[in-house]
């Protein structure tokens, strides 16, 4: 597994590198109704789109020059909505992908708690131990997202557009939590983290920009994450 970027942190003046954003999708259908996406499709919601709107106009102050996708059709979607203000086109990566639920896929978060209860448990609480049959681990997660940032070297400012299990790893690895803080993070659909990179030097300037939602903030309760 590659090393993890050098993070610093800062509150005030930021160095000369280049900006770069890392987004979750809007929010989508799956998500009102608590329903596991993994790598199944499903699309973005009302909502979702009206985020994904507030995402760009929130990014609109920025030098936008970049922008790079999960390659399922929420993010892409997300990402294309961004794209059309910026006039940009929307790169896709595989690495950025959502966590594969493997079995969980497709199905209902109460049905699982009351029929995978002690993996349920796990995930809500133990996350680092949980295996997904037929998945991924976050563990694995946080490999593709280190195999991502070894060969990503911003020269301009960039948006990531991916998914909340990503955003979480991502947070984890670059404010370096252990995998047990997995959940710790404010991880919002159409919200993003904000890092200043210069060369391997990652420094967080807001942990989670989610102010351009207001009115607009989906409700996580509904949520199978």
């Amino acid at each position: 597994m590659p090393a993890p970027p050098t993070l610093r942190r800062t509150q005030r003046r930021l160095s000369s590198g280049q900006s770069v954003f890392i987004a979750r999708h809007g929010e989508t259908t799956w998500n009102i109704t608590g329903r596991y996406q993994g790598r199944l499709e499903s699309p973005l919601s009302t909502l979702g789109v009206a985020q994904a709107q507030r995402l760009a106009e929130s990014l609109a102050s920025h030098p936008l020059k970049r922008i790079i996708s999960s390659p399922l059709g929420r993010c892409v979607a997300t990402a294309r909505i961004v794209a059309e203000k910026f006039g940009l086109t929307v790169e896709t990566d595989p690495l950025l992908i959502e966590i594969a639920h493997g079995s969980w896929e497709g199905r209902y978060r109460d049905e699982l708690a009351a029929n995978d209860p002690e993996r349920y448990r796990q995930w809500r609480h133990q996350p680092e131990i949980v295996q997904f049959e037929n998945g991924e681990s976050i563990r694995d997660v946080l490999a593709r997202w280190r195999r991502f940032v070894s060969g990503f070297h911003p020269s301009e400012d960039t948006l990531l557009v991916s998914h909340d299990a990503v955003v979480r790893v991502a947070l984890v690895d670059l404010l370096k939590r252990p995998l047990s803080e997995f959940w710790k993070s404010r991880v919002m659909n159409g919200a993003y983290a904000w890092f200043q990179v210069t060369g391997s030097t990652w420094e967080v300037v807001r942990e989670c920009v989610s102010d351009h939602l207001a009115g607009l903030v989906a409700d996580p309760s509904t949520q199978a994450l």
